[in-house]
């Protein structure tokens, strides 16, 4: 929340586009003297004080597809232009909605279907907060985070931090998630999922440090360049 307060953090690593769960309107994206304004920007939520935005830094420009299905919410097909080529990007805040709707990685399954004809093997990024992770699988559970990676991997659509540090599902060596954030309740919750085409162009990925960013969120950035 307050994106307003924490732009200035983010913005030293010059990002291209920023990904933000709980982000207030833009009605409320009043910015401190000094911290540079996004050159485009995508919001999309019910409450005005926790939405998700996607913000560009740079040539990019966003526009939500009209095949956007309001019932999974946040999490949005958009059409990212302006760079050396066009892709389509699925913003994702996994979250814990009204009681009748599927939560955390049910809403992901849920994308996965609706979308499925636009997400394709090329020019397909997936990032955000999902919420998920495989060792909270339940057996039999159709959308277990498990089913999902192995739904994206048939269309070669892979973690770039996990293919970036060889790593394993569930095995995830620095967490992207402090539970109140406290250290001792670390999860790995927020990924990236590129299609092949980035993931061969992949030149780097970093995750936040606990010490740096406990003050200002429970999560730690997720950053990665192609």
């Amino acid at each position: 929340m307050a994106f307003r307060k924490k732009a200035q953090l983010l913005l030293p690593y010059q990002p291209d586009i920023v990904v933000v769960p709980e982000c207030e309107c833009p009605e409320k994206l009043v910015f401190g003297a000094g911290t540079p304004l996004p050159q485009d920007l995508l919001w999309y939520g019910q409450n005005p004080h926790k939405g998700l935005g996607v913000f560009s830094y740079s040539n990019f420009r966003f526009r939500l597809l009209e095949a956007h299905d309001p019932e999974i919410r946040t999490i949005l097909p958009i059409t990212v232009s302006g760079g050396d080529l066009d892709f389509t990007l699925f913003a994702v805040w996994a979250n814990h909605p009204q009681a009748k709707q599927l939560q955390y990685s049910g809403q992901m399954w849920q994308a996965l279907q609706a979308y499925d004809q636009l997400i394709q093997p090329e020019r397909s990024i997936l990032i955000g907060d999902f919420n998920s992770n495989t060792i909270w699988d339940r057996k039999n559970r159709a959308y277990n985070h498990s089913n999902i990676v192995a739904r994206l991997g048939e269309k070669g659509i892979h973690s770039a931090y996990h293919v970036h540090f060889d790593q394993i599902q569930g095995q995830e060596k620095q967490p992207t998630f402090y539970l109140y954030r406290q250290l001792n309740k670390p999860y790995h919750l927020d990924y990236c999922f590129a299609s092949q085409d980035f993931t061969q162009k992949l030149n780097g990925v970093d995750v936040g440090l606990h010490e740096q960013w406990a003050t200002y969120s429970d999560h730690v950035p997720l950053l990665v360049e192609y």
